[in-house]
């Protein structure tokens, strides 16, 4: 075929010449075997003839003007040469206006489409198309000032812009179709600003007519409201005059309607800003921001940017004269007591205005900013106050008692200078304060042996599914162990539907491995973790995994030695199972356990024997400790002597030389970190079980947060659990202090390390109520050294965690349940140090803290380092609150 051979060999002209020699059906036959080649000749290097005539020939093979558009439109980037010319020439002149009217329904600037299309208009004499794609095309390519090759008809002469569209024949036609609907130009998917100059410059000399053009383009506005960006922009480039801008009051009514219903659905920053932007730019009169003043009043309760420009559009209309008395105060309301500081001050700073400017007005404006006396950040509280104190002469005796009333909501550290301003004695303290605290939760027992395998395997999938629940955990665990020795196969088959479902991956160890203990109990095909689980526990045989918690650890190897107690048989139940919600067993209980296994002949396994020690409660009960010495047993004997010495001592996890050196700042990690001995125990428990509490060998890092499990398995030793694990580094830094609650409802001291958990935990926002309920419980136990808690607080913002306002954020939770008096002995421990030399950044809000602490708990005595930083002659936040609590301490 000559076609292809010319083709080949890059033969473009005699491509036309042979498509020329074709009808129309014999080129739209030639299609399929030049795709074939197209196929053959971008696999192997090619030249630029051999595109040019493949491109050429593909093209000349489309038989309708609909299909040649298509073409056109899918591979534009070419460029129009003389080629093109004697191409689109073989076709009769109504084909080709044919293929003008398909070209301009989606005309573009991208490669060749204009350009094909301009040559067709000024070659056939058609007119050129009226779509808005074309003329923004137009307009482009007179912007660009684009060269045509030889015999391409197109472009305008001129030195600039505006020079070729003044000698354009295509202006007159076009022109009047771009002023008719300027938004679809402006406001299009594209950014450039060319057509917006162009518009601009034609009006500007009078090419266009301006008035014409602003009315169209905020009619389409409305009509289709632009993107925030396009239309400041565009706005801005107009520049409309005050007469301009009066008269598309109406069309800017409308979008200011449509601006103002998105802001009350609020959203985030970056979704909001466009539309605050674009009402700025619109720059609404007073008066006409006075007909929908409702919508910017409901706007104040939106998020703080919509918010604050609420604030300004009122403030603007109260100076106009245009907002009444009643909205004013509505709008107080609706402020004062948001929580952003910013947006209250400037609230504030409104009303100082208004009272200066209008001394008539002043009883309501004192009215309104004593709402910020129920305002929970005591510096605001300051502020209103001094508000009233100011302009308090101008007011009428009648706002004092409302002004008084307010005042009772007021930090006690302003009650006396709220007193002396506006004549109201103080309340005495008619009795001691005493700390509102909640109840000391007990422990909840933990209910006896599951009875039949369908309970077990309901638990089992309890487990599974939520694997935080120690009770559950051990119920399902023991319960898998005594029902496969009492009858496997109903075991099995009651299992059948629980493993359907896979638990969640995990990094560490947890309790939903009990799936893998059920999947033995039934002889299925292990899985990939199982397999890896019994060699973490072989490797463990032999020292503590470094890869793993150590608690993880232990639960694997419990897991692991309960698949093997199911396969042999020989033990019908587990010694480890607590009998509290703790983790803690009951001593009687476990010498009646061993007591039942002695009688079998059964010797427990021996990690279980380990994790039923480190649960028994110590007892000082004469009648079970001579129960314990009577079994025969090596596992009696060996409870009985633990129960005799009461088990491993106390292991402290203070810091050598805490607190009594000074801390540097930036405090080092190394100054606070807690100490870790360990005990060795003998006889030596197994490996893993000697890790919990015996000497530390660290961990490389830890994948998992913390679970409830690891306080199980020490039920008694909490503070040598925490100076272990949870201050290792750790991947992942959220979901520590939820277990708090766990750790203060266990047993054992409360030491330095369950102490500095608290601290990080009230440093750590997203877990602050955690944090807060365990300081709570755990002083309602009479187990929190306050003292020690405000120090370790002290040293953590000394070495640098940013966290000082969380850190306040959460004592003011603390405190606002009740517990001034324990929050005041933590602030009181840590003040010193945070403010001894250069205070600490944000310790401005701990002294707000402090100064309610102490005025509600009645606390006197002065600190030393209050009174030095009361004494500057600076006039920070940090200073005046400084000032408030050395006076409420006096």
């Amino acid at each position: 075929m000559k076609l292809v051979e010319r083709v080949a060999a890059g033969d473009v002209a005699g491509v036309v010449r042979e498509l020329g020699e074709l009808t129309p059906d014999q080129r739209g036959a030639c299609a399929a075997e030049l795709t074939a080649l197209f196929e053959v000749i971008v696999r192997r290097e090619n030249t630029e003839a051999e595109r040019i005539a493949l491109f050429a020939a593909r093209l000349g093979c489309q038989v309708t003007p609909e299909a040649t558009a298509a073409w056109i439109r899918t591979y534009p980037y070419f460029t129009m040469d003389t080629w093109t010319v004697d191409l689109l020439d073989l076709y009769p002149v109504a084909w080709r206006t044919e293929l003008v009217a398909h070209l301009g329904e989606q005309a573009t600037t991208a490669g060749a489409v204009f350009a094909v299309t301009e040559h067709l208009v000024r070659d056939t004499g058609c007119p050129p198309p009226a779509s808005h794609e074309f003329v923004l095309a137009w307009l482009y390519d007179r912007a660009d000032g684009r060269e045509r090759r030889p015999r391409v008809l197109g472009g305008a002469p001129g030195a600039d812009f505006l020079e070729r569209l003044r000698a354009d024949d295509f202006t007159p036609k076009l022109l009047p179709l771009a002023v008719a609907r300027p938004g679809r130009l402006l406001f299009g998917w594209h950014t450039s600003q060319r057509p917006l100059k162009a518009l601009i410059g034609l009006a500007a000399e009078g090419v266009v007519d301006r008035d014409e053009l602003i009315h169209n383009l905020f009619a389409d506005m409305v009509g289709d409201p632009p993107h925030g960006t396009q239309a400041v922009v565009t706005l801005e480039a107009f520049a409309l005059s005050p007469a301009e801008h009066a008269g598309v009051a109406r069309e800017r009514a409308a979008l200011v309607d449509h601006l103002l219903g998105r802001l009350l659905e609020d959203g985030t920053r970056m979704e909001i800003a466009p539309f605050l932007v674009f009402l700025r730019a619109l720059a609404s009169t007073p008066a006409e921001q006075a007909l929908v003043v409702r919508d910017y009043l409901a706007l104040l309760d939106r998020s703080l940017p919509v918010a604050t420009y609420a604030q300004e559009v009122l403030t603007g209309l109260d100076e106009a004269g245009l907002l009444e008395p009643g909205l004013f105060t509505e709008a107080c309301e609706r402020v004062l007591l948001r929580p952003e500081k910013k947006l209250v001050r400037a609230q504030l700073g409104w009303l100082g205005r208004v009272a200066r400017r209008d001394p008539a007005r002043a009883g309501r404006v004192l009215v309104d900013a004593a709402t910020t006396f129920g305002h929970r950040e005591m510096t605001l509280q300051e502020q209103a106050l001094k508000l009233v104190a100011k302009h308090l002469k101008a007011a009428d005796d009648s706002v004092l008692p409302e002004l008084r009333t307010a005042a009772e909501q007021l930090s006690p550290g302003l009650s006396a200078r709220a007193a002396e301003l506006l004549g109201t004695p103080q309340d005495a303290v008619t009795e001691p304060y005493a700390d509102v605290l909640p109840s000391v939760p007990e422990p909840r027992p933990v209910p006896g042996p599951i009875s039949t395998a369908a309970e077990v395997a309901q638990e089992v999938a309890a487990v599974v599914a939520n694997d935080r629940d120690v009770v559950a955990f051990e119920r399902a665990l023991d319960g898998l162990v005594r029902h496969a020795h009492l009858d496997r196969t109903a075991l099995a088959d009651a299992l059948k539907p629980v493993m359907r479902r896979e638990p969640k991956s995990h990094v560490d160890w947890v309790q939903s491995d009990l799936y893998d203990v059920a999947s033995a109990v039934r002889g299925d095909e292990p899985r990939r973790r199982a397999v890896m689980m019994q060699r973490a526990v072989h490797v463990t045989q032999a020292g503590p995994s470094q890869t793993h918690s150590l608690a993880g650890s232990m639960l694997a190897a419990r897991l692991t030695e309960a698949m093997d107690v199911i396969e042999s048989g020989a033990q019908p139940f587990l010694l480890a199972v607590p009998t509290l919600a703790t983790g803690a067993l009951d001593a009687a209980v476990l010498v009646e356990r061993i007591s039942a296994l002695d009688e079998l002949g059964v010797t427990p396994a021996p990690v279980d024997l380990a994790q039923a020690l480190l649960r028994v409660t110590p007892t000082s009960d004469e009648q079970v400790l001579s129960a314990a010495e009577a079994l025969g047993s090596d596992a009696g004997q060996r409870l009985a002597r633990w129960l005799r010495e009461g088990g491993p001592a106390h292991q402290d996890s203070e810091p050598k030389g805490w607190p009594h050196c000074k801390p540097p700042k930036p405090a080092s990690q190394g100054w606070w970190t807690p100490a870790r001995p360990g005990v060795v125990i003998d006889p030596p428990l197994p490996p893993v079980a000697a890790a919990l509490i015996g000497p530390y060998v660290g961990n490389r890092g830890l994948a998992d947060p913390m679970a409830p499990f690891w306080v199980a398995q020490l039920p008694h030793h909490r503070d040598e659990l925490m100076a272990r694990d949870y201050f290792e580094p750790r991947v992942s830094q959220r979901g520590w202090p939820r277990n708090l609650p766990f750790v203060v409802e266990s047993g054992g001291p409360a030491g330095y390390s369950v102490h500095l958990a608290l601290a990080f935990g009230l440093l750590w926002e997203p877990e602050s109520d955690s944090a807060v309920d365990a300081v709570l419980v755990l002083a309602a136990r009479r187990q929190l050294d306050a003292g020690l808690l405000g120090r370790q607080l002290e040293a953590l913002l000394n070495h640098g965690l940013p966290h000082a306002d969380k850190a306040g954020g959460s004592l003011r939770a603390a405190a606002e349940t009740g517990a001034y008096a324990t929050v005041w002995s933590v602030l009181e421990a840590a003040l010193p140090g945070l403010l001894r030399d250069t205070p600490v950044r944000g310790t401005a809000a701990l002294l707000a803290l402090a100064v309610e602490c102490a005025s509600r708990c009645a606390a006197k005595g002065e600190i030393a380092e209050v009174t030095a930083v009361a004494g500057r002659s600076a006039s920070s936040q940090t200073v005046k609150n400084a000032r408030l609590l050395r006076d409420a301490l006096r």
